[in-house]
């Protein structure tokens, strides 16, 4: 029995377009990603699903009038009294301490529980159009009162002598979410450079030792960004544990042998980190030793940035300051040297058994959270000029604002320390020599 013919059927109608230009290409909703996260690569979808950024608002609603005013009798002549903390009227002499920034904001805790990145008030982006003159309407006469960010952070009216200080936190970097204020004062601070320098004139070179003048040190307080971190992190490598040595071959031919049992190490470690200090100006972050010696302001810390207290400008009577000109993504690659640096240093004990030590070969860092306050520390700086070759050498003696903790550079007669080195060698020589003789 034959089949029926059944008619063939009809074909399927054309995918809609879906390339440039089609019906399907609009833009997302707002607040819609335009792609499914879950078809990314981890460290992507990761990166996009993390938490904005959260700010913290640190500025203080009582000084956004440029005016700090004495809690006692209203005066607004306010200085810092150097060696402690305590902010002094010079009318009334009244004194009162400023608020500790962690206790106010609580900066002290949580470090376990840091999740994405939180970000302080005064670290927040810099903006490049951000104006540096800041003007304020003077409330004892009417006058307006202009104070330049660039050189400056507190101003006098010239009519009827209020004090002005910058305390509302602008866009421009100047004004950061706390300030630890000088203890160490200025005679302290000559003194300790100029024992420093008296210990090393001997071979320091002979312009310096005539124009030396401690002095001209300066106050400055530098930026920095403070950061508390949560972290992971992952390292693997080889480890070797030695077996025996031995030596082969006779007189100059000798050659030392090591045996050695060869190990896979890996290590997992968890850790937090409080109060790492980070430089946020690019000049003092720039540590080129062919054209500079700051590299010596690294060696004065650490800092009690614990004691920091909520910004106010009057702290910064009678020094200067730089401003902060980074922003914390272009930090971020700085703090996660600084980080797998930490995480190396927590598993050291561990692998003290490899006598031989451990060449690590694969590393992997993942931060789970980060909090960033911005922060003026104290430092007194004395800086010198030695001429010479592409623009000379910039050298600087530093001390630690807080703890008068030392360190510099001071340029050298290179033609001493080879003499000195040359003696030194002959002198040992001749020992040696003295000693083989006798035991001959």
């Amino acid at each position: 029995m034959s089949t029926p013919n059944r008619p063939a059927p009809p074909p399927l109608p054309p995918a809609p377009p879906t390339g440039p230009g089609s019906p399907q290409e609009v833009p997302p909703l707002p607040g819609a990603f335009p792609i499914d996260p879950a078809t990314l690569p981890d460290t992507i979808r990761e990166e996009i699903e993390a938490p904005d950024p959260v700010a913290i608002d640190t500025a203080s609603a009582e000084l956004r009038d440029g005016q700090n005013h004495c809690p006692k009798c209203g005066a607004t002549d306010i200085r810092h009294k150097i060696g402690s903390d305590l902010l002094v009227c010079l009318y009334c002499r009244h004194e009162w301490d400023g608020a500790r920034v962690e206790e106010a904001f609580g900066f002290g805790t949580g470090h376990a529980d840091l999740r994405g990145t939180v970000i302080a008030s005064g670290a927040r982006d810099i903006d490049a159009d951000a104006a540096a003159l800041m003007t304020f309407k003077c409330t004892g006469c009417g006058a307006e009162v202009t104070v330049n960010t660039e050189n400056a952070m507190t101003a006098r009216c010239h009519w009827c002598r209020h004090v002005f200080g910058v305390n509302e936190q602008i866009a421009n970097g100047a004004v950061p979410d706390a300030v630890l204020p000088f203890h160490i004062r200025k005679d302290d601070a000559v003194a300790r450079i100029r024992q420093f320098v008296d210990k090393r004139r001997m071979f320091a070179l002979k312009a310096f030792k005539e124009q030396f003048t401690p002095e001209n040190v300066v106050g400055v307080y530098l930026p920095y960004m403070i950061v508390d971190g949560n972290a992971s992190a992952e390292v693997s490598g080889k480890g070797e544990i030695l077996i025996r040595r031995y030596t082969r071959g006779t007189d100059k031919n000798k050659k030392t042998y090591y045996d050695a049992d060869l190990y896979q190490v890996e290590r997992q470690v968890d850790f937090t980190v409080d109060d790492l200090p980070l430089e946020s100006s690019r000049e003092r972050g720039n540590l080129d030793t062919s054209v500079n010696t700051q590299n010596i302001i690294n060696t004065i810390l650490p800092f009690d940035t614990k004691n920091a207290v909520k910004w106010n400008a009057s702290y910064l009577s009678g020094f200067t300051s730089e401003k902060r000109d980074t922003d914390v993504e272009q930090l971020r690659p700085r703090l996660e040297d600084q980080l797998l640096s930490i995480a190396r240093a927590q598993v050291e004990d561990s692998v003290r058994r490899y006598d031989r030590g451990v060449r690590w070969e694969q590393e992997r860092l993942d931060v789970h959270g980060t909090r960033w306050v911005s922060m003026y520390l104290p430092v007194w700086l004395y800086s010198y000029h030695q001429p010479g070759k592409n623009g000379g050498l910039l050298h600087y003696i530093a001390v630690n604002g807080r703890t008068g903790e030392t360190m510099g550079s001071v340029p050298v007669q290179h033609w001493k320390l080879l003499l000195a080195a040359l003696t030194v060698g002959t002198f040992l020589e001749g020992i040696a020599l003295a000693i083989l003789w006798a035991g001959a």
